[in-house]
């Protein structure tokens, strides 16, 4: 059925003859027309009535388009704010409220912007510059591809929603997994490519119903195997896009004769994707399959209370502390936050919550890396008691100075948030790293887990094997230099990916200097 625009229905003139007709009427009026031309004029108003019977129709298709989008807005809208941490923890969620944001609502905003609801529009223009953008959504999808590969996650299994420990089940539509497997395609990333493209095929050819086709699914499908080195596959597919296509699909038939053109010369080009070794343990370690401690070395982990040598402030009351790791000696303090103290730091750092940067090691530039996707924030001592407070336990229970000490840093992770294995401490290649502060390297790390993490999100130690997994009110603590003042390199660590759910966590990087009579220098390099 054709849609006419309303320009089109009452400037009539502008279109065919009949239309000009009755025009020439209504200027020079009817006594000049024959019946024959009048018969005509009552052909072109039973046409215009038509034309005016089909915009009206098409006018209430599209109020019926909108309701039935505010309809599924809405009862979502009712289920994501009864618990939005919860909502959002599923990588699935976030992904489709970027896609819904910076893809769906402009499709809606051009849908009704022939609307004479002029309030909704500019109401809705106003607020799309707050919304999204392609860079966001972009991001959004790169995070499920980042899950997909550490975790070992099929398609299919994103795809469905069923991920360890979800609370809101979300399910992806043909359009999503299309969407992933472009953007995929669009960083020449055949291997997601291929995933994504064969997920949306698969669903397709289950009956979901879609406005994206198998032809043009198949196209990147086939392409995507090609670049991987697979003949066979690629002229497989093609030759199904053909059939679907009713064979005038030209590059598609080119593209079948030259794989059969290389299939019968044997040349086929096959691609290595090796993973980098520390990449791989990484991964292994995000997963639960780290190397393990030997029966040995595991009997020299203990769990003990402990006041640090009858601090005044833990004599009657010690601390919960257990062993986490022997080689580099990392250990966990367990109920060393509470509840409150936790929600007042969030408060304190979510309207300052900016995306996480590093340190360029030749530059010294603070800048965004794709290794490291947080936000984060940094809070002063003197800004609340509270913070001043933790920073006082800190020293009390590792006996270091808290005044060269950095602020405390605090950073969320959400849904594929990492940062891949790096060290905390300058090397000897970075001789300046932290001469701004002039407080000496990073002698030690304190990291306090403020949420439990549904699942991923652990600390791994890559070079020695070790993961720590998130535990809500614990702190871990671990020295990245030796008494020597040299660099341990065990200590190169990273923050997984979280799978599903929300990690918060707040650090304090302690410096050399005002530890000399703390913590005196060792004789020997390793010490």
């Amino acid at each position: 059925m054709k849609s006419y625009s309303v320009e089109t229905v009452f400037l009539p003139y502008k279109t065919d003859f009949p239309h000009l007709l009755l025009w020439s009427c209504l200027l020079n009026g009817f006594d000049l027309l024959s019946p024959g031309q009048m018969t005509d004029l009552l052909y072109t108003e039973k046409d215009l009535v038509t034309s005016l019977k089909d915009y009206i129709r098409a006018e209430e298709s599209k109020l019926e388009r909108v309701k039935w989008w505010a309809d599924k807005l809405d009862s979502l809208s009712a289920v994501a704010t009864q618990d939005p941490e919860g909502f959002l923890g599923h990588p699935v969620n976030a992904f489709k409220l970027m896609k819904r944001l910076n893809t769906e609502w402009a499709d809606l905003e051009s849908l009704v912007l022939s609307d004479t609801t002029d309030g909704f529009i500019s109401n809705l223009t106003i607020q799309r510059q707050h919304f999204p953008t392609e860079e966001d959504q972009t991001g959004a999808a790169k995070a499920l591809l980042r899950l997909q590969d550490t975790y070992k996650l099929d398609a299919n299994t994103i795809s469905t929603g069923n991920l360890p420990g979800v609370k809101h089940k979300s399910q992806m539509t043909v359009e999503d997994c299309y969407e992933l497997g472009k953007i995929a395609y669009s960083d020449v990333d055949y291997y997601h490519t291929e995933l994504w493209m064969a997920q949306a095929l698969k669903q397709l050819d289950e009956g979901e119903e879609s406005t994206i086709d198998k032809v043009t699914v198949l196209d990147y499908l086939s392409y995507a195997i090609y670049q991987q080195g697979e003949m066979e596959r690629a002229l497989e597919y093609t030759k199904r896009l053909l059939e679907l296509a009713k064979y005038v699909h030209q590059r598609a038939k080119g593209n079948v004769k030259y794989f059969e053109f290389q299939l019968e010369k044997k040349k086929k080009t096959k691609k290595s994707f090796s993973l980098v070794p520390e990449k791989k343990k990484y991964e292994m370690l995000c997963r639960g399959e780290g190397i393990k401690l030997t029966p040995a070395r595991q009997s020299r982990l203990f769990c003990r209370y402990y006041d640090n040598n009858r601090n005044p402030m833990y004599v009657l009351a010690p601390v919960k502390l257990q062993d986490e790791w022997d080689r580099p000696h990392i250990v966990r303090y367990l109920d060393i936050i509470s509840d409150v103290e936790i929600e007042k730091i969030k408060q304190l750092a979510k309207p300052r919550l900016r995306r996480a940067t590093i340190s360029n090691p030749i530059t010294g530039v603070l800048e965004t890396a794709s290794y490291r996707i947080s936000k984060s924030a940094w809070l002063t001592a003197y800004e609340d008691p509270m913070i001043e407070k933790i920073n006082q336990r800190i020293e009390d229970l590792t006996g270091l100075e808290m005044d060269t000490a950095e602020e405390l840093q605090v950073a969320n992770y959400g849904v594929g948030g990492q940062y891949e294995p790096h060290f905390d401490f300058g090397r000897k290649d970075e001789p300046d790293a932290f001469k701004e502060l002039g407080t000496g390297n990073r002698i030690a790390t304190w990291l306090f887990y403020m949420s439990d993490v549904t699942a991923g999100g652990a600390t791994v130690f890559p070079d020695v094997g070790a993961a720590v997994w998130p535990q809500k009110g614990s702190a871990v603590f671990w020295y990245n230099l030796f008494a020597s003042g040299e660099g341990d390199y065990s200590t190169r660590h990273a923050a997984c990916p979280v799978l599903v759910g929300n990690k918060w966590v707040s650090n304090k990087w302690i410096h050399e200097r005002g530890q000399e009579w703390r913590r005196p220098c060792g004789l020997n390099e390793t010490e």
